[in-house]
């Protein structure tokens, strides 16, 4: 029969598989690491302010889901008020209004924001956005058109035209400049003056608003930077030092010369931002973040079920990979085993009572129940009597050793409760038949045999990258599936059976 169907096959299902692995990994953030942190950020914005019997609107610029932070959740936290979203030019804001308010008023605005570069979602814009009105006459007009034309005779581009621009503006010798500034020497003056030094050559440029999520013991302030329009992209610069590029902790507010807060009917406003940063694990916080990246796959995620069904999921997803382990051992190394997936059971029950005490256990509940079968030959019973009784004995053989140990104070003892005690019976039964068929040292064998695979098991599938990874990422199975149904096929030589035809490779003599 033709291979094939069966490597299309393979390669489809490998296919599949990566391609939703890479997804997870490179665009939704998924780590692949066990114990990954991930940069989360409180923000919160508090406005209060006095009202006295009179209608209120308050208008709040809010940051937004962006190449360099996602958030993962936001709350308007008001009473009485009603409460809408709004975009402007490009930026969030948030609207609240009420008919009538009085006394002193507070409104809060509280959004966690992860640190994470989706390699998507930039600047870049299809259209070339208007140039502002540079708004220079009279003698500011000569000026402004001096200085630019002696920043473009000292620039090679726009990334140093910039530079220039910018390096006059904080020129406090410049009485040029001192005469745009008008004796506002603020920074974001500074930025509306070479913004519009930038109108005047043709380019577009604004200013931006943020935050640089950093621990601080008081306030958080806003900071400015100085945007322009190159060709394709808005490219952020260094209001003092002229340089291209922001920090990537600095999370963008608003866009504009507008202020942060609007508030119409009110006064004696006051702004307060406070920054508090969250521990909080990588696989929670690309969980939370799918609700934005992919709002799809949000209902067909792992983590949308119950947590108790969560629970039983992340062992029985390890189960495959002992299975497949076994697949190795038996097919490709040639270690013979009681049945097929016996190992893989008992391996699950060493993880509650650990590796050498299972063994240990495993060992004197099989020695014990094999040498009582052994004792019910002589009765010459039917086998489904002689298995239950064989069954009966295994339960009480584990009752006896819990309380024994338990008598010691040896508290890895009662864990032999988990023991697969069908599993076990018939591990018993099988190596009583195979002792009486082919001899105590093939009985013997396939039972080293069946231990060591479950103790392989128990390795690979206690191991924390391992049980992180097919948690996290479930479609690696599809890979897994892929490599066994290829190892179904192999009809090579196992391992240990070398030495066994060692003689059919020697030359004839």
């Amino acid at each position: 029969m033709s291979k094939t169907p069966l490597y299309w096959l393979a390669g489809v299902l490998t296919i599949i598989g990566s391609l939703f692995f890479g997804y997870k990994w490179m665009y939704m953030g998924y780590p692949l690491v066990p114990g990954t942190s991930a940069d989360i950020w409180q923000v919160e914005v508090k406005l209060s302010f006095n009202a006295a019997n009179e209608p209120i609107k308050v208008g709040l610029y809010v940051p937004g889901n962006n190449r360099k932070f996602t958030l993962l959740d936001e709350n308007f936290i008001s009473r009485g008020f009603g409460l809408s979203t709004v975009r402007e030019n490009g930026n969030r804001r948030a609207i609240w209004s009420v008919r009538t308010a009085n006394g002193s008023q507070a409104l809060y605005y509280r959004t966690t924001a992860e640190q994470f570069d989706s390699g998507s979602g930039g600047d870049t814009v299809r259209v070339m956005p208007e140039v502002m009105d540079h708004e220079f006459q009279g003698a500011e007009f000569e000026v402004a058109k001096n200085i630019l034309q002696s920043a473009q005779q000292q620039s090679a581009d726009l990334d140093t035209l910039v530079a220039q621009l910018v390096k006059r503006a904080n020129d406090p010798a410049d009485d040029d400049i001192a005469l745009l500034l008008k004796g506002d020497t603020s920074v974001e003056n500074r930025i509306r003056i070479t913004a519009r030094l930038l109108a005047l050559a043709y380019v577009p440029a604004r200013m931006m608003h943020g935050l640089y999520m950093v621990e601080r013991r008081g306030d958080a302030p806003l900071e400015p930077w100085l945007e322009v329009f190159d060709e394709k992209n808005w490219r952020p610069f260094d209001p003092v030092t002229g340089q291209t590029g922001v920090a990537d902790n600095y999370l963008v507010f608003w866009r504009g010369d507008d202020s942060l807060v609007s508030i119409d009917g009110a006064e004696n406003v006051q702004t307060r931002i406070s920054l508090q940063k969250l521990e909080l694990e990588a696989v929670e916080a690309a969980a939370a973040r799918r609700h934005y990246l992919s709002p799809v796959l949000e209902g067909m995620s792992l983590s949308s079920l119950p947590l108790a069904t969560q629970n039983v999921y992340k062992i029985l997803l390890l189960i495959p990979i002992g299975a497949f382990l076994l697949v190795i051992m038996r097919n490709v190394i040639g270690i013979k085993t009681f049945g097929t997936f016996m190992p893989v059971l008992i391996a699950l029950s060493f993880r509650e009572t650990q590796l050498l005490w299972g063994i240990t256990l495993f060992c004197i509940v099989v020695t014990l129940g094999l040498s009582i079968r052994f004792a019910l030959d002589r009765l010459k019973l039917l086998l489904v009597p002689r298995l239950t009784a064989v069954l009966t004995i295994v339960v009480l053989l584990m009752m006896i050793i819990s309380i024994i140990t338990n008598h010691f104070g040896i508290e890895s003892g009662l864990s032999i409760a988990l023991f697969p005690m069908v599993i076990i019976t018939m591990t018993i039964e099988r190596m009583s038949i195979v002792w009486d068929e082919r001899g105590a040292n093939d009985a013997i064998k396939q039972g080293l045999g069946s231990l060591l695979c479950a103790a392989l098991a128990y390795l690979l599938m206690s191991n924390s990258h391992v049980s992180h990874l097919f948690t996290v990422f479930p479609e690696l199975l599809l890979i897994l599936l892929a490599a066994t149904l290829l190892l179904g096929r192999y009809t090579g030589y196992r391992l240990l059976e070398l030495s066994r035809f060692k003689a059919l490779l020697d030359p004839v003599k």
